[in-house]
């Protein structure tokens, strides 16, 4: 990925999450105003990222894969921002994964030039946007996957016409999930379905998503299948490139699949017919965060010995800060955080801090101290939180609350801009999201 300048790119000043900027200003800007979440020089709620927790979890990750000599393309979906992923490149990861179209093309145009799209690519429309980029650039390394003749059929036919030649690859799915080849009479008819356009298209791979059961055995023989069946195909010369991908992993089984996709007693090729690429996509690492990817952070360190041997985990690294609006009743606050702000589909935020400015009426903290544990939020709507406290509770209108959040992804989707922050809450920078 070629390095871009993003301090020079624009601004969007008509969006939340800023201080006061003048409508040119630059994202570079942003770190000369001197902000500082405490001082309340910016307007609430605000998502901010913890810079020294981010360079951490890039760290983490950078090891984790290095010990299991893999590569790592990141889920670009999560967060949608092009300096997060120049980071995460040159942190090592080989390319980044995206799951539509829209995206391949946002990540295109900040200079990503190695893309994983792990989805099936339906659609003219879809197909004109992949084709186009292709044609721009004919070293654009792009791979999506199939599993089913009737898509492949579809994408042999058109970029025949655009006399471009598509790579591909399987996607094998479990029974009940999503996507993915479920038999072996299916697999026979994608396969035959590719080898009918031998002029556009390029069979280099298996993909596959493992993060649609919660049961690690279920997970663990579906890997043992996937694998079975790659090296079968590959035995067979069934891909067009002697280098053959095999990428798997969301960001809760990642350590099950490092494991499994690297056993030592499956079958090699002796004759050396091919090797095998194995890519991790886990994209949340970069954030964490304290729901689901937590609990499995903590299975991981609990059973995978790589995990326990690295000696540190993933840290929280996405924040957002907001205002107590209001305390209508006893045991209630009204916080200025609603569903347009963070992510709630699998937990709603969870106090971490509480701040208290000064003002003329009251002396105010000197840091961010801990929110009590019974501080909880129980109910959101678009621009509000429901949070129950208890009725001696010490807090006050305008008193200032930082939550941890769940699945950073639905949190990411709902900013423009994310302000980079150091342990002293100074504003260090910004970063954009593309969704």
């Amino acid at each position: 990925m070629p390095e871009i300048d993003f301090s020079q790119q624009p601004v969007n000043t008509q969006t939340k999450g800023l201080g006061r900027l003048n409508s040119g200003a630059r994202m570079g800007d942003i770190r000369e105003q001197g902000w500082n979440i405490l001082r309340e020089d910016v307007s609430l709620p605000v998502a901010v990222l913890l810079e020294e927790r981010v360079e951490h979890n890039l760290s983490w990750m950078r090891e984790f894969i290095q010990r299991y000599q893999l590569k790592l393309a990141p889920h670009g979906k999560t967060t949608m921002s092009p300096e997060l992923y120049q980071l995460q490149m040159e942190y090592g990861a080989w390319g980044i994964t995206l799951a539509t179209a829209p995206q391949v093309n946002a990540a295109f145009q900040h200079g990503v030039r190695k893309v994983i799209m792990a989805n099936q690519l339906v659609g003219k429309g879809n197909m004109a946007m992949i084709a186009g980029l292709l044609h721009e650039d004919p070293d654009f390394d792009f791979t999506c996957i199939v599993d089913s003749a009737e898509n492949v059929e579809a994408l042999g036919h058109y970029f025949a016409g655009q006399q471009l030649k598509l790579r591909i690859m399987f996607e094998y799915g479990i029974s009940g999930g999503r996507t993915g080849i479920r038999t072996d009479q299916q697999e026979a008819e994608v396969l035959a379905a590719v080898k009918r356009w031998p002029q556009s298209l390029a069979l280099v791979g298996v993909e596959l998503y493992e993060g649609v059961s919660n049961d690690e055995a279920v997970i663990r023989q579906f890997l043992r299948n996937v694998m079975a069946r790659t090296e079968a195909l590959a035995l067979a010369g069934e891909f067009a490139e002697s280098q053959v991908i095999l990428t798997g992993a969301g960001s809760a089984w990642f350590d099950v699949v490092a494991e499994e996709l690297t056993r030592e007693e499956r079958h090699l090729d002796p004759a050396k017919r091919y090797t095998l690429e194995i890519i991790l996509r886990s994209g949340c690492y970069v954030t964490h965060d304290v729901g689901a990817y937590q609990t499995a952070l903590e299975r991981m360190q609990t059973s995978n010995p790589v995990a326990r041997e690295m000696n540190s985990s993933l840290q929280p690294a996405l924040q957002v800060w907001a205002a107590v609006q209001s305390l209508p009743e006893p045991g209630r606050a009204i916080i200025a955080l609603g569903k347009r702000d963070a992510g709630y589909d699998a937990g709603y935020p969870k106090a971490a801090g509480h701040f208290r400015p000064r003002s003329v009426s009251q002396p105010g903290y000197t840091t961010v101290v801990p929110a009590p544990e019974d501080w909880k939020v129980f109910a959101m709507m678009d621009q509000h939180a429901f949070m129950s406290i208890p009725e001696n509770a010490d807090l006050k209108v305008g008193d200032m609350l930082v939550f941890d959040i769940s699945h950073p992804c639905l949190t990411f989707d709902k900013w423009r801009q994310l302000l980079l922050v150091n342990e002293q809450w100074d504003v260090t920078g910004a970063v954009t999201t593309w969704f």
